[in-house]
């Protein structure tokens, strides 16, 4: 049986701008010296890895928590009050890989109690059979261990299983884990790096459940 492992942030919902602006937002706020394409940089990154480099392009230790802490601030009372957005064709996709069969997770850098919130609410939550949070890992994105221990979950081997993502970070975990992975370009197509990394870039979630069952 073939299994599919999604991201959610920019890949099923579209939430992930949501999240950039708001982490703009409050970096220009606490006055670090970031630029728009630097926090495109922490897109589904793992704490452990976003601390250290926020530290490497501010030359605070605390800039990552902070920033972090102030968008939490922000964005957490908006987040409540909207209608969460699905990505074009998530439906259409979804349904179609469980009615041929497909076994579908989910694989994020949200925690797992949001995700189920979030995929409620987005009206998502009943196609999928397993929901994996980085949380549960020792390293978050780009490392591994999310798609490991999905896989793990889902008892399927990596290299027999699919990963759907829409940012570098996780694209990177994917393959990483030894998944075939496609792209679905949310806010910025892949760039050379990206390309090393999958096996198909979609232009939406319909096309890369086409490409899954063919495959």
């Amino acid at each position: 049986m073939k299994t599919a492992i999604f991201d959610m942030d920019g890949t099923l919902i579209d939430t992930e701008k949501i999240y950039q602006k708001y982490w703009n937002i409050s970096a220009k706020e606490l006055g670090y010296d970031l630029t728009e394409k630097d926090m495109l940089l922490f897109r589904s990154l793992g704490h452990s890895f976003a601390v250290k480099l926020a530290e490497q392009l501010t030359g605070s230790a605390e800039a990552y928590d902070e920033i972090r802490n102030r968008r939490k601030e922000l964005m957490d009372p908006v987040m409540k009050e909207i209608e969460l957005q699905v990505k074009p064709t998530a439906v259409e996709a979804l349904t179609f890989l469980k009615e041929n069969g497909v076994r579908l997770g989910v694989a994020t850098a949200t925690r797992l109690d949001r995700t189920e919130e979030y995929l409620e609410r987005a009206g998502l939550r009943e196609y999928f059979d397993e929901l994996i949070s980085a949380r549960s890992v020792a390293q978050g994105k780009p490392a591994p261990d999310v798609y490991l221990y999905a896989c793990s979950r889902m008892n399927v081997s990596p290299s027999d299983a699919f990963a759907i993502e829409d940012a570098p970070n996780g694209v990177k975990a994917a393959d990483a884990a030894g998944c075939k992975v496609i792209m679905i370009p949310d806010i910025t197509e892949p760039d050379e790096e990206d390309w090393k990394h999958i096996v198909k870039r979609a232009d939406n979630l319909l096309e890369a459940a086409e490409y899954i069952i063919q495959a």
